[in-house]
């Protein structure tokens, strides 16, 4: 069975049209045409005045103490775009203090949502001690993933958030109002120069509105709820250049597909992403393409999705802040959109916009040629897979089910695409919309109430309706469904034209250029740059290179190339904290260790076993090494490879490992989930991936034991309760040495906390070298000092005490 989708949730499970927030479809009378330029719709809404606001446009918006507390002196050292938002909304730094890629930071974040999980966040708040929200004006609760579900508990559920909601006088939407995403977009809350988080792995779509958008665990927006405050390490952050201009037939949509497909080595795993280019490539990306692009950029394995704030940017705000003080309507539940959206805050805004610095340093540069880029379909069942529409239609593959749902593609633009497949081929069928084909059911839902008005307005609702679309409310549900279908991801007008052939087919609007060879796209700027800044960069890349070659010749050199380490301010230590942590490498060769290896998800629902840290103890790291627990040693430090930690949210992989008395993990990189768990929970961890090349050029793997690329990677094992915690995207298949799973080395690791770095010594007669890890501040380090992140807000509720 096969299915198109147009939404963007792990697994692929039916060729849905996403949601095509690239190409744009203006109405004009009794013609739609593409256009590359914003749609600007006016709609027949009700002459409805918005309410007149009395206040100053600096009153509107509810201000955080904190935020007024905020050091507002401009740093000098260049910054990407996403260190200077984590700047403005990071507190108690250091004077003087630049955040940088590695850096731990507190953060008060602009705005925190929660969805369906609001009531196991208020449950573990209230759990905490906390009774009243800190910043009633931070938070913001939607329902949106179970919406079908009219079963007594879902709907006691729903009835506990709305009021819990009520009660604390938090800005609420109720079921089949729209996509938490969604709504937090079209509301305002996602604001440009902003810092969001939610709940929910497709936070990063906010950076399609210059929104610094990243998702966070249900301990992290408790502690929001309770301080306005949690912690966050600044990613290594990818930038990406789009240069050219998007041809006609292809969308924003087909642009992260793409992306995802030819950039699938992990690439971005774990990174913040900004993506750039020049204002003629900038405006064939709408808005709408900018958010589905973003949004993709979780399956992408990003944590977060970042477009500059720009002319396109802002003259959709403007339209934006004109329709709410024109159309705009009061909510029960919520505060008024003229609150958010009104041209007095967006003067504000455009009198200092924010931008990347000329200078900044990203970990990695990718490009991508967007005149060379075709229509592009993801799958089946992977991301990583994109083949071109063209090559799919060739193929003759039949179509089961078609979608067009979800928080990335189902917009009034996406919807307007998908009509027009079926008007255009009205013109054919004596002015009758066609049917959809036999055996195939399409479904329809828009990311919001709004967006499903305007659609109707335009007549596009009701054209899809006539073709044979079955109608679903706005929500998530369709993105979580059958694991076993094989599945597509595709553009909206491609799913739509799926639909109405039987089969993977486009609409035709897409014409390939002569002699093309394929997408031009590759690592590193030179391309996309002017001849002065590709000069600076080349320096600065040759620079670069002499120092790495240094230290690869010579490990021990890194003590020279550190040098500066010596004589640079040194982080403060609290009280009673190591300044040091040091201890035997325990090395467990493998990359993509999830957490069902880390801890058996057999135990993790059984309350008796899991709170018992000897039981724990006994299991730790069971599913990946079953010898492990009898070698490991209190007090070792736990290095593996890359993407560490990979799959659910449990946080007992975290905990296990504290319970066999190995306090930090070292890893070429970690799962994000796992990563927030850990200092959640006061696990230490840091990524040093040259380590790992060490280690597996002195402890090379006899053989590598991995599931082919060709083959469905094996299942996690997950309990019921825990269905709906996986990363996205799902978790590569584990990757290991077939034997010896777990060395002994005899090297030794110390993180030097007060230094900001790590120093390996190999072996008693070994080299020892040094490398600079990202600073741990004071506030991270009362975190661990306090238990995890429960034991330090409850600390904050008693005083501070």
């Amino acid at each position: 069975m096969a299915f198109l989708r147009c939404a963007s949730r792990l697994p692929l499970q039916r060729i849905s049209a996403w949601r095509r927030a690239g190409t744009t479809i203006r109405t004009e009378r009794s013609s739609a045409c593409l256009d590359h330029r914003p749609r600007y719709i006016t709609t027949a809404r009700p002459a409805r005045q918005a309410e007149p606001i009395s206040a100053f446009h600096s009153q509107i918006e509810s201000v955080s103490p904190e935020l007024l507390s905020r050091s507002t002196t401009a740093p000098t050292t260049p910054q990407t775009l996403t260190e200077k938002i984590v700047q403005r909304y990071s507190l108690d730094l250091a004077e003087g203090k630049v955040v940088k890629s590695g850096d731990y930071v507190t953060l008060s974040p602009h705005k925190c949502m929660t969805h369906d999980n609001s009531w196991p966040v208020a449950t573990k708040f209230m759990s905490i001690g906390a009774s009243k929200i800190h910043d009633r004006y931070q938070i913001v609760m939607t329902l949106d993933h179970d919406v079908q579900n009219k079963s007594e508990k879902n709907l006691k559920k729903y009835s506990q958030i709305e009021n819990f909601a009520k009660d604390q006088g938090v800005d609420f939407y109720p079921a089949g109002r729209g996509i938490g995403h969604q709504i937090m977009v079209e509301e305002g809350y996602a604001w440009p120069g902003t810092l969001a988080v939610a709940s929910d792995s497709h936070t990063n779509m906010y950076g399609g509105v210059g929104c610094l958008g990243t998702p966070v665990v249900r301990t992290d927006a408790a502690s929001i709820w309770a301080t306005g405050r949690t912690w966050w390490q600044i990613p290594p952050i990818a930038k990406v250049t789009l240069t050219g201009v998007l041809p006609i037939g292809v969308t924003g949509k087909d642009v992260i597909v793409a992306l995802c497909g030819l950039f699938n080595n992990d690439e971005v795993l774990n990174h913040a992403i900004e993506f750039t280019g020049t204002e003629e490539t900038m405006r064939t990306l709408p808005v709408d393409d900018r958010l589905a692009i973003a949004n993709m950029t979780t399956e992408w394995g990003a944590l977060s999705g970042l477009f500059p704030i720009d002319n396109i940017l802002k003259g959709w705000l403007r339209a934006k802040a004109t329709d709410a003080s024109i159309f705009g309507t009061a909510s029960q539940t919520a505060s008024p959109t003229t609150l958010r959206f009104n041209h007095e805050r967006l003067n504000d805004l455009f009198d200092a916009p924010l931008a990347a610095d000329k200078g900044a340093k990203y970990a990695k540069e990718l490009f991508l040629d967007l005149s060379t880029l075709p229509p592009y379909v993801s799958g089946p069942n992977s991301v990583k897979v994109a083949t071109p529409l063209s090559e799919l239609e060739a193929q003759d593959i039949k179509v089961n089910k078609a979608y067009l749902v979800s928080c990335t593609n189902s917009r009034r633009s996406d919807i307007a695409a998908a009509a027009k497949v079926f008007k255009d081929a009205a013109k054919a069928n004596d002015g009758k919309i066609p049917k959809i084909a036999s055996g195939v059911n399409f479904y329809i839902a828009a990311a919001s109430l709004p967006e499903q008005q305007a659609a109707i307005e335009q007549g596009d609702w009701q054209a899809l309706v006539e073709a044979g679309a079955q109608e679903l409310p706005s929500g998530c549900g369709p993105c979580l469904a059958n694991t076993d279908a094989k599945a597509y991801l595709a553009s909206p007008e491609v799913v739509a034209a799926s639909a109405l052939q039987g089969k993977i087919a486009g609409p035709g609007w897409f014409t390939k250029q002569e002699g093309w060879e394929g997408v031009t796209r590759g690592e590193g700027g030179y391309t996309t740059l002017s001849m002065e800044d590709a000069l600076e960069k080349l320096n600065a890349d040759a620079d670069a290179a002499i120092s790495a070659a240094e230290a690869k010749l010579s490990p021990a050199s890194e003590d020279t190339a550190d040098s500066k380490s010596a004589t640079k301010s040194l982080t403060p230590i609290l009280p009673g904290f190591p300044a040091k942590v040091t201890g035997e490498i325990l090395w467990c060769n493998a990359d993509n260790i999830n957490t069902d290896a880390i801890y058996p998800g057999k135990y993790t629902y059984d309350d008796a076993f899991s709170s018992s840290p000897e039981k724990m103890a006994t299991v730790t790291m069971e599913n990946y090494d079953p010898a492990f627990s009898g070698i490991a040693k209190k007090g070792d430090i736990l290095v593996s490879g890359f993407n560490f930690g990979c799959g659910s949210s449990r946080e007992q992989a975290a905990t296990a490992v504290l319970a066999k008395g190995i306090p930090m993990v070292v890893a070429g990189s970690f799962g994000n989930i796992f990563s927030r768990n850990s200092i959640n929970n006061a696990l230490m961890g840091v990524e040093v991936p040259r380590l790992i090349e060490r280690l597996r050029a002195a402890f090379p793997a006899l053989s590598v034991s991995s599931s082919p690329a060709s083959k469905k990677p094996p299942a996690i094992t997950e309990p019921e309760q825990n269905t709906q915690s996986l990363d996205s995207p799902p978790p590569a298949p584990l990757s290991t040495a077939a034997s010896d799973l777990t060395i002994r080395t005899g090297w030794t690791f110390t993180w030097d906390v007060a230094r900001s770095e790590v120093v390996v010594k190999e072996g008693e007669d070994g080299e020892e070298w040094k490398q600079s890890v990202g600073e741990l501040p004071p506030n991270v380090q009362d975190i661990i000092a306090q238990g995890g992140l429960e034991g330090w807000v409850r600390k904050e509720l008693a005083g501070g005490k």
